[in-house]
């Protein structure tokens, strides 16, 4: 046996390696960079779900505990709440730091009978924490939240102004808005984590499967995203596993984010796992059929392109194409180019229902399709188109020995012609992507690098 270069045995160790430490780790099939925008956008319709301005309203207007009475103050009620002001920046390594400016105006009747009316402005800040919970999903939590009140305006005569607003505001006003404010971020959080916990639940595929995605670490929060490392967790119907193998890219690392918006990358081998989950409805009878525009179907044409096996084949019979996907579906990624690689037999059958339905002969085929990708509610959809045929071999014959090359270019225009079309029916409901927090995916900018595509989402 000759002797391998040195540098072929290093590379042999160092592929053996790879493999050793890459199988069996547990690598993200999907990375989520949540950008400022769209928490910003989770957060306003979060407040605006759970009814937090009139829930602000109702606590002000009532009695509080513990609060005294203000002498010469009577009735008093929230008259007006403007739509706070948040402003929100992430804290690195922490989570979000939130800044709400509310103006509240608070009306009353004063001792000498006149109505009473003063407006206020507070700020509350509050720096939350995002950890990841028991159950595995992201959480936000209140570490600390403040209140600030910046200004009061009142139509009390100026005489009348430093004793009884000062009064107002100690006894009331500075001992009050934390405890009505802060638990109403509180609130807006927890909605917020049940989003989370939506994110993280299973969804249905179609009828044929489910997706689940778990975080494998917790949280990283950077100056402009949260990062999310997902494992997807693919399910068949009856609730047996697709297995999913290990990522070699480092998705996090694949690229910097630069762009606006939320990135979400996805890994080759997650798409080859959705594709899974459709393989069976990949199958397909190809029978003649005068509208596809194709050489008739049938033993003749098979003979004028076989003539070795001509004398063996049933005489001008018509065929029975059963293309069957054997294999896991396998998806690969480069910059210029996706394909979606697809194993399957081919078998030829008499369509002559007197004849054995035992096959004249058994082809296995690589057959590479083109992928196009977009993204249509919250679902990434796949198109395919002809590549090429891209390996064929007889498995089996039952006519003889035969060459099988000059069926290449008739099996090719097969496929495209009633192959293709049939695979994009299979496809069109398309693949669920990560839910992000109720908002939908209103603008998608897809590319695509090596083992992965990404998705930069705009959101509304």
């Amino acid at each position: 046996m000759p002797e391998l270069p040195r540098s072929r045995i290093c590379c042999v160790f160092f592929l053996c390696g790879w493999l050793v430490s890459s199988h069996g780790t547990d690598a993200p099939g999907a990375v989520l960079k949540i950008d400022i925008e769209t928490i910003d956008q989770a957060v306003t319709t979060a407040m605006a779900e759970s009814n937090v301005l009139q829930k602000l309203a109702e606590a002000a207007s009532k009695k509080q505990p513990g609060a005294k009475p203000i002498k010469g103050i009577t009735g008093l009620m929230v008259k007006d709440l403007q739509p706070p002001e948040i402003s929100l920046t992430f804290v690195p390594g922490t989570g979000l730091f939130m800044a709400v400016l509310t103006k509240i105006t608070i009306a009353g009747r004063s001792f000498i009978g006149g109505n009473m009316e003063i407006s206020l402005v507070a700020n509350m800040t509050a720096k939350n924490k995002l950890s990841q919970d028991d159950s595995g999903s992201p959480k936000f939590s209140v570490e600390n939240c403040q209140i600030a009140i910046v200004s009061v305006k009142t139509n009390l005569p100026s005489n009348m102004l430093p004793k009884m607003v000062n009064k107002f505001l100690d006894s009331t006003l500075k001992k009050v808005m934390p405890g009505m404010l802060c638990p109403a971020v509180g609130a807006v959080l927890e909605l917020m984590n049940a989003k989370f916990d939506t994110m993280m639940a299973q969804m249905p595929f179609g009828a044929l499967g489910s997706i689940q995605f778990t975080l494998l670490s917790p949280p990283i929060i950077s100056q402009d995203f949260i990062e999310l490392h997902l494992k997807p967790i693919l399910q068949h119907q009856g609730g047996d596993p697709v297995d999913l193998p290990a990522d070699p890219p480092a998705l996090a690392s694949l690229l910097p984010k630069t762009e606006p918006g939320t990135q979400i990358v996805l890994s080759a081998n997650l798409l080859a796992g959705e594709l899974t989950l459709l393989q069976a409805s990949f199958d397909l009878n190809v029978t003649d059929n005068p509208a596809l525009e194709l050489p008739p179907l049938t033993t003749a044409t098979l003979a004028s392109l076989l003539p070795e096996v001509s004398e063996s084949l049933p005489p001008s019979k018509p065929l029975v194409i059963e293309l069957r996907v054997t294999k896991p579906p396998l998806v690969t990624i480069k910059e210029d180019k996706s394909l979606l690689h697809l194993f399957a037999t081919m078998e030829f059958l008499s369509g002559d229902p007197s004849d054995s339905r035992d096959p004249l002969f058994v082809l296995e085929t690589h057959i590479n399709l083109d992928t196009q990708f977009s993204v249509r509610e919250e679902k990434l959809h796949i198109s395919v188109a002809l590549d090429r045929l891209y390996k064929m071999g007889l498995s089996s014959s039952s006519v003889g020995p035969f060459d099988e090359t000059p069926l290449k270019g008739f099996l090719a225009d097969i496929i495209q012609v009633a192959y293709v079309p049939a695979l994009n029916v299979a496809l069109r409901e398309g693949m669920p992507l990560p839910y992000l927090f109720g908002l939908k995916y209103s603008h998608t900018e897809i590319s695509m690098f090596e083992g992965a595509l990404v998705l930069n989402v705009r959101v509304k």
